[in-house]
């Protein structure tokens, strides 16, 4: 081939990256390099030719003359592409092959002198056409193995006739490299050119060849099952023709030995075994072969007769429950009888605990300190939201990613057979359709059924007897009657305000120290600091706001000791604790400051432990209609209901008018109206207000009250009666009203909460009108008529107070 312009010149280059561009060859690019987008613009602008050139490396970003081939292509550019991510999307025609005789740096624009490379003369017509011949022979039959190339180009190939570009066209599209098509391109003669694409198309069939024998290869011995699995395969079958080994037999080998050395029960053992054997005849990468080997494992990595020796020394037990929860008398109580029963006792089924009550009072913590205190092992398993029965029995195998549940993979963790082990949240449990999770449970904390569980996963009988099951809720309700039955309920209260000091000073002021990098003594909280946040900073049963509104404290005095004085020493009082934490977030104190006419106190459980519930009574002229607000659930709205019945039928005795109700409207109302209300307990306060409201007479404001009303007016027992005095004392209400038949609840409550109220037993509703409505001096409540009815007038059952006198009313 000959040239016209064989003179050198000067140029604009723009090197190439993993790409070479051959004479005759179209090709878009997209450049993104500054240099290369100034040299572009330069030969479009000048309508001139631009110098291509492939790098060495192609990770430099900048190349400089080292790093760049010397032989490459004259190209124009046929068309030019500015994209919004300032890249240039050029498409170039290679036209000649050219190389570089020396390098120009003008600018930003890599600028060279560049010569024009023709054929050497030599090869006759009749050897090129020879050569023609064999190339396009090894071509045909590469294509026969490799059917990545088009049609098309096969097609357009057959119609080259010129030797030249016709070697260029074939290397173009074969799958080589970068540095192999640098050698063709650099070749000056054609039959150098010639020989280097026979041998790479020599070489690149012999490859094509090999993959095809072994995707062959890998085809006979997959059947239709497995043919998901055909990368895989094909991966091991190279790395057999590289010479490598497999390791299956030596896997196979160390699984076989854990087995003879892991202790099972008979059954356990012929079944690893059966499954041990199955694994032997299965291809080692096959999907049969993954779920046995699973499963194998699964019945490996659990604890069938490991144990931990239990600690037997009460008095260690009980120093160390002492010393991680203040209080906390009925667990620790609990423990402590179950290690003496087991130091007399070989064999001791483990107990099923469930411990109730409010947020923040320990009962997670407790859970730890249990096993702690006997030397065991301890497990979580939080059970909140669990809604499929699977998440506790396991999965059948026969599902695809299929595992054990819950119980046993925390057995699997605590790797004994003798664990504690925790259920949290228990009641905050659900199901659907996929099971209840509760039902799978009954077999679980069965003591009578839990030395064989089945899992569905395992599908063998396992022994949970040893395990010392620990279950936490916040509430009764959320726990299907069946499986409380299977548990030993035991009831935490939350603590009073001696018990949350105690608390401060013991654990949490020494706890929030060292978190925020204190050492001990740097800060000292008063005892009237530490009330002054627990009562107008926190209202909660348990102590996990207080622990939060310490740590406030400790971070605003580190910020302030780094600011100031890094060796100060802090006390705080009540003012610092207002200076820190701001404005009191409650009120300490009674619930009014004042007697009111048509409000009442009443005392509510919820399942933040108790609270006071206030009860407003309005009246308005009207036609009898009776409204109830405050979002009260069905069973409030009809204590409501009842209670101005019992109005109604007591109304000439409560010197009323027999039809007052038929020119009044009455609206009872319960504030906080955003919070969802329900319950019977609030029906001798509704009729308290709505009384106070009819009769214009005040409610006294240091009297609080809890009781379901009936028709006649008797005053039936309710639950939380706990939690509703705990709440009656945050309140600093000393006077309490409750039902005649929870008088007995009374010795079950520690006197600490008792202590400083006055509690009386009702058994009637006449009875609390008589002690909740300040009735004027000389005045009696009841029409004088109607006085023949004897009325048993209520006396304080528990009382450490004077009884209280009537003053003036308001």
């Amino acid at each position: 081939m000959t040239n016209s312009n064989s003179n050198p010149k000067a140029c604009p280059l723009m090197p190439l990256r993993d790409i070479v561009i051959f004479p005759h060859m179209i090709a878009p690019l997209v450049v993104g390099r500054e240099r290369s987008i100034k040299a572009l613009e330069k030969a479009v602008a000048t309508n001139s030719e631009i110098f291509l050139v492939a790098q060495k490396d192609s990770a430099e970003e900048e190349p400089g003359e080292d790093g760049l081939h010397v032989v490459g292509t004259m190209a124009t550019v046929m068309q030019l592409l500015r994209l919004p991510n300032g890249t240039i999307k050029v498409l170039v025609e290679g036209k000649r092959r050219a190389q570089v005789t020396s390098f120009l740096h003008q600018g930003e624009i890599f600028m060279v002198w560049v010569e024009d490379l023709p054929d050497q003369p030599g090869l006759s017509s009749a050897k090129s056409t020879a050569f023609m011949r064999a190339l396009w022979a090894a071509f045909q039959e590469y294509t026969q193995h490799y059917n990545k190339i088009p049609g098309e180009v096969v097609k357009s190939l057959s119609q080259v006739a010129e030797p030249t570009r016709f070697v260029d066209v074939l290397v173009t599209h074969l799958p080589i490299s970068v540095a192999e098509k640098q050698r063709v391109l650099a070749a000056r003669s054609l039959t150098e050119r010639f020989e280097l694409a026979l041998n790479l198309l020599s070489q690149e069939t012999q490859i094509a060849q090999l993959d095809e024998s072994i995707r062959s290869r890998v085809k006979k011995k997959m059947d239709k099952t497995h043919k998901d699995y055909y990368l895989t395969e094909q991966m091991r079958i190279i790395q057999q023709e590289m010479g490598g080994k497999h390791d299956a037999a030596t896997e196979l080998a160390e699984l076989e030995n854990k087995i003879k050395k892991k202790k099972l029960p008979l059954t356990a053992k012929e079944k690893v075994e059966q499954e041990f054997k199955k694994l032997k005849l299965m291809p080692a990468m096959s999907a049969e072969a993954t779920v046995v080997r699973n499963y194998i494992d699964c019945i490996l990595n659990l604890p069938w007769q490991e144990k931990s020796a239990s600690r037997l020394d009460l008095g260690e037990a009980e120093r160390i429950l002492d010393e991680d929860h203040y209080g906390l008398i009925d667990p620790k109580e609990r423990i402590l009888e179950y290690l003496a029963v087991k130091a007399q006792v070989d064999k001791l089924k483990g107990p099923i605990l469930c411990l109730v009550g409010p947020p923040g009072v320990g009962k997670t913590s407790i859970c730890k300190s249990v096993a702690r205190s006997m030397g065991r092992k301890f497990e979580r398993l939080s059970l909140g939201g669990v809604r499929d029965e699977a998440e506790i029995r396991g999965h059948r195998r026969t599902y695809i990613g299929a595992m054990p549940g819950k119980i046993l993979r925390a057995m699997q963790k605590a790797k004994v057979a003798n664990p504690v082990l925790c259920l949290d949240e228990v009641d905050k449990m659900s199901m659907d359709f996929r099971g209840d999770p509760s039902a799978a449970l009954l077999e679980v904390l069965d003591p009578e059924q839990n030395h064989n569980f089945n899992d569905h996963y395992l599908d063998l009988d396992y022994d949970l007897s040893d395990v010392f099951f620990i279950t936490t809720a916040n509430t009764l309700a959320g726990i299907p009657l069946p499986l409380q039955d299977r548990m030993e309920i035991i009831r935490i209260n939350g603590y009073t305000e001696e018990d949350k000091l105690s608390i401060a000073r013991g654990f949490l002021i020494a706890k929030q120290l060292a978190a925020n990098g204190f050492a001990s003594g740097v800060i000292t909280f008063t005892d009237s600091a530490l009330q002054e946040i627990i009562r107008r900073y926190t209202r909660e049963a348990g102590v996990r706001n207080l622990d939060r509104s310490i740590a406030a404290i400790c971070r605003k005095v580190a910020r302030d000791r780094l600011k100031r004085k890094p060796d100060k020493k802090y006390r705080l009082t009540p003012a610092a604790v207002v200076r820190y934490l701001g404005v009191a977030k409650f009120r300490f104190g009674l619930a009014e400051d004042e007697d009111r006419v048509g409000l009442a106190t009443g005392l509510a459980w919820t399942e933040v432990g108790g609270d006071l519930l206030q009860i407003e009574t309005a009246l308005m002229p009207g036609k009898g209609k009776l409204t109830v607000t405050g979002k009260l659930g069905e069973v409030m709205q009809e204590s409501a209901q009842a209670a101005l019945s019992y109005v109604r039928t007591r109304a000439r005795r409560l010197n009323l008018a027999p039809d007052f109700y038929q020119n009044l409207d009455i609206h009872v109302h319960v504030p906080e109206g955003a919070i969802p209300k329900d319950g019977p307990s609030a029906g001798i306060t509704m009729a308290t207000s709505l009384v106070s409201a009819l009769l214009h007479l005040p409610v006294r404001r240091e009297v609080a009250m809890t009781g379901e009303i009936t028709l006649r007016g008797r005053v039936l027992p309710v639950g939380g009666l706990t939690e509703k005095l705990l709440a009656a004392k945050r309140g600093n209400i000393k006077h309490i009203l409750i039902p005649q038949e929870n008088e007995n609840n009374l010795e079950e409550i520690p006197t600490k909460i008792t202590d400083d109220l006055r509690i009386v037993a009702v058994s009637n509703v006449d009875q609390v009108l008589e002690q909740a409505l300040l009735i004027p001096p000389g005045k009696s409540l009841f029409h004088q008529e109607s006085a023949t009815a004897t009325k048993e007038l209520a006396q304080p059952v528990l009382s450490s107070l004077p009884a209280l006198e009537h003053p003036q009313p308001h």
